[in-house]
């Protein structure tokens, strides 16, 4: 099949699926006006491949039909440059706003198929799934999302131990069909929009927790199979008022698994602590260089912005914005370098090449606190304008919009250009869409203390022990 169209893929969404929004089951994704913003945004992004195949696809292994380049299996440097330029391509598209877009999911996929002979190490048979659902997936162009966290009921806790031993997903029993599942997981980020989910390892899973370590992929469709979703962020107040919202809410849900039929087919990780918690340490090469690229694309963004609001309003002919500027360019600046260097340092495989992991740990870091930055500074910057926005009906209105073209011009730009734009950044900053944005942001890898935590046990940090003591014993 290859690549799909834009149509296509709204024409995919047009199934059984099991929605809920605002107390609703909602019958058609495709004809919720909530939705109609990011799902004409994700088939955008599919029409980008057809429009671009040379920079957005390559000939599938299977029948050189072209398929997403986020799919392909990079075996040189030469392919890791090839990856990273289609991701950042498709990353701009969106200005990185899009967390969950395809590329991300289908990275993952890609990450887990090169990793089959670590899911196959005890049963050769869940490895070959993978194998063969990374070829579905990259065959029929495929949106995927996951699903990782456990329901937060108690997190003094484990699942084992919860009140009720099948809040957390997990087996009932066994079928010669598959596996029987029961539970809930959370944060099902553009599942409404969809063709699969895959629920993915995450949570470090301890001794006695083996039922709950499982990793698997179901159709959307799938009975049993539902999606609760928070509210919709677009009210349908259009590009003057939300232009952010409008385009990219990318929707939350809780999915909710009653008795759900998984085939066997379908199972990666069955009942097995080891490859549950170690295959995503192992085997995240591409997905962390795609939300690495995502997050420079929402970074360049942010900086662009903060530097349009400070011009417009002659903020920027002061010297210490002018530093809080390059401040926040100079860490965009060595987030890109970082990018590039990892692309450089890939170490050629016959089965993946991938930058070294520790760069890609480094950049979610680096890249949740410069957004906080941007968009403090951005805060700082817009002041009191940033509250004081009228609406397109405002400008609209005969009686006020002399007093609106007099009173809310700017240095550099009209009333309305200039209401645009700070509505821009309210939309980035104060509407739900940009504090879900933040949110989401500073927890995607985890625990940011966590994340961070982590770097004090590598290598290195003994080496700059060892310089401190050998100086110290000089001489003695």
């Amino acid at each position: 099949m290859g690549i799909r169209t834009g149509n296509e893929y709204i024409e995919s969404l047009r199934d059984h699926r099991t929605v809920y929004v605002s107390g609703r089951r909602i019958e058609d994704v495709t004809a919720h006006p909530p939705f109609k913003g990011i799902i004409n945004t994700l088939a955008a992004l599919y029409d980008l491949q057809r429009e671009h195949p040379r920079e957005l696809t390559f000939p599938s292994p299977a029948n050189k039909q072209p398929v997403a380049a986020s799919f392909l299996v990079a075996k040189t440097a030469a392919e890791v440059e090839f990856r990273i330029r289609a991701e950042q391509m498709r990353a701009d598209f969106n200005y990185g706003l899009m967390g969950r877009m395809p590329d991300f999911c289908n990275a993952l996929v890609t990450d887990l198929a090169t990793g089959s002979d670590d899911l196959g190490a005890r049963d050769s048979r869940l490895g070959a799934n993978m194998v063969r659902y990374y070829e579905q997936c990259r065959e029929e162009d495929l949106c995927l999302t996951h699903t990782l966290v456990d329901p937060q009921i108690d997190r003094s806790r484990g699942p084992a131990d919860q009140s009720d031993p099948f809040l957390v997903l997990r087996p009932v029993r066994e079928t010669d069909r598959g596996v029987i599942v029961r539970g809930a997981k959370m944060l099902s980020t553009l599942a409404p929009f969809s063709n699969e989910l895959l629920v993915a390892p995450f949570m470090p899973r301890h001794s006695g927790e083996e039922d709950y370590a499982i990793s698997f992929a179901l159709p959307c469709d799938t009975p049993g199979l539902k999606f609760i979703c928070r509210e919709s962020y677009d009210d349908g107040r259009g590009d003057f008022d939300r232009p952010l919202t409008s385009h990219y809410d990318e929707e939350d849900a809780l999915a909710v698994f009653e008795d759900v039929l998984v085939p066997w087919e379908r199972m990666f990780i069955y009942r097995d602590i080891e490859i549950y918690n170690s295959i995503m340490m192992k085997r995240l090469g591409y997905t962390q260089l795609q939300a690495c690229i995502r997050g420079f694309a929402k970074l360049k963004f942010l900086t662009g912005l903060a530097c349009h609001i400070g011009e417009a309003i002659g903020r920027t002919e002061a010297l210490h914005v002018r530093a809080q500027i390059g401040e926040l360019v100079a860490k965009v600046e060595l987030i890109h370098g970082l990018v590039r260097f990892g692309a450089q340092e890939v170490a050629e495989s016959k089965a993946a090449a991938v930058p070294p992991p520790a760069i890609s740990a480094t950049l979610w870091v680096l890249i949740p606190q410069t957004q906080l930055q941007a968009i403090q500074l951005i805060r700082e910057l817009s002041g009191s304008g940033l509250i004081l926005t009228p609406t397109a009906n405002d400008f609209a209105n005969p009686e006020i919009a002399a007093y609106l073209d007099k009173y809310l011009r700017s240095k550099t730009l009209s009333a309305r250009d200039r209401v645009q734009l700070f509505k821009l950044a309210w939309d980035m900053i104060g509407e739900p869409f940009g504090s879900r944005q933040l949110q989401y942001e500073w927890f995607y890898a985890g625990d940011p203390y966590y994340t961070r935590s982590r770097f004090y046990g590598l290598p290195m940090v003994q080496d700059y022990k060892d310089i401190v003591t050998r100086l110290l014993h000089r001489g003695k």
